[in-house]
């Protein structure tokens, strides 16, 4: 017997319309006796027709050849054998925290997916004491938002050999700071944003035929000049913190936003900080070659008395920064649809952003005025407190205050 698509849409109406009025073991045998009635094929149009397995299928057909069905009674609600996340403490948490260093794609996606195999994992669950197997891994993992996915061809340079490496190390460096309550941030610059009457992306819900008119071009008006958001991202905390500045992007600014942060906000999160670790782009104002960044850290580092552990992400990669999908995008949510028409509008939309995680975020408006070009010489580069690590030290170093003499 061929299965057409029409018997199996007949059979898939006829189902959903008493699916919810049926048990357990009523959809079972429903199912069997649809099949049985269909003939040669019969179960196969039933598993499209209602997705129910074939296997369950067939043991409805078994309970009605034999009887098996009038013997047993219905199971009660609940019963059945427990999902091993609630008998096994902890599984969920432990499997996400093993995949999560060696997340890869689009951040912003809200797919996410993971290079090692379910095999592996199980295997690492069974050594951390759980029983799992790897199809029950796949399963999870679903519920977690991954997905298996296929390469596709978007960068014309190739990936950095140590590229996962330092992903890791990154990784650890955070979690070490967590543990220990010592803050943890993410840093970065948000694109330029034009003030003014100008189009932005996005659309919100208004009457119908009552849109916002803004200007048909995107010249800068030079009155109102752009503005360059700043953006620092506690993880430990999930708390968000904006500088948004009239000048340029320099090292300046970038430390200044820091500085900023610390002053009115991290030191009254974290008493106790000794350290701050912060995950940063490889190049831009804080940049691992840019001479100024580092000398900006130690005077930061000497105002402040706190160590600065910096790591950078390889180049190619600045994607995968948290600050990117943890933190813009929602500012870019946010303020969709709706025209920039101030720096007071800026603060504000970005102070409102807020998620259902519990992110908050916090914006201030830095009017200062930051020179570009400035050169730092040999002898400045020579008080900087630098210690370097021994894995790629142009990406991982320590900036320590200077002893007073």
């Amino acid at each position: 017997m061929t299965v057409s698509l029409e018997e199996i849409e007949q059979t898939s109406i006829k189902y959903l319309s008493i699916k919810d009025c049926l048990s357990e073991k009523g959809r079972r045998l429903w199912a069997a006796a649809e099949a049985k009635a269909y003939g040669w094929g019969g179960i196969k149009l039933v598993v499209e027709a209602t997705k129910i397995s074939n296997a369950t299928v067939h043991r409805g057909l078994k309970e009605l050849e034999t009887g098996e069905h009038k013997e047993y009674g219905i199971r009660r609600k609940g019963g059945g054998r427990k999902p091993c996340t609630a008998t096994q403490g902890g599984l969920l948490k432990e499997l996400d925290s093993l995949v999560e260093p060696y997340s890869k794609g689009d951040p912003e996606s809200p797919l996410r997916w993971t290079s090692k195999s379910t095999r592996k994992l199980s295997q690492c669950l069974k050594d951390k004491g759980y029983h799992i197997s790897y199809t029950t891994v796949a399963l999870l993992l679903h519920d977690l938002g991954y997905s298996l996915q296929s390469n596709k061809k978007t960068l014309e340079k190739a990936n950095h050999p140590d590229r996962d490496s330092q992903f890791q190390k990154i990784s650890q460096s955070v979690m070490t700071a967590n543990k220990l309550e010592q803050p943890a941030i993410f840093i970065d610059t948000k694109k330029k944003e034009n003030i003014g009457n100008y189009y932005n992306n996005g659309r919100e819900y208004a009457p119908k035929g009552t849109p916002i008119k803004v200007k048909g071009h995107d010249f800068v008006d030079k009155n109102l000049g752009k503005v360059v958001p700043y953006g620092i991202y506690d993880i430990g905390k999930n708390k968000g913190w904006v500088s948004v500045g009239i000048s340029s992007d320099t090292a300046q600014f970038a430390v200044n936003a820091i500085r900023t942060w610390w002053l009115t906000s991290g030191q009254i999160i974290y008493p106790k900080a000794k350290a701050i670790t912060i995950t940063a782009d490889c190049g831009g104002s804080n940049g691992y070659r840019t001479r100024l960044w580092k000398l900006e850290l130690q005077r930061l580092a000497n105002e402040t008395g706190l160590e600065f552990k910096v790591h950078h992400f390889p180049p190619g990669t600045s994607k995968w920064n948290k600050v990117e999908h943890r933190l813009f995008s929602y500012i870019s949510k946010n303020w969709r649809g709706k025209p920039l028409i101030s720096t007071e509008a800026v603060v504000n939309l970005i102070g409102s952003t807020t998620t259902e995680t519990g992110l908050t975020v916090n914006a201030v408006l830095d009017k200062n005025e930051y020179k570009t070009g400035i050169k730092v010489t040999k002898q400045e580069m020579k008080s900087i407190n630098l210690f370097k690590d021994s894995f790629h030290p142009e990406w991982n170093y320590s900036i320590k205050p200077n002893r007073l003499s």
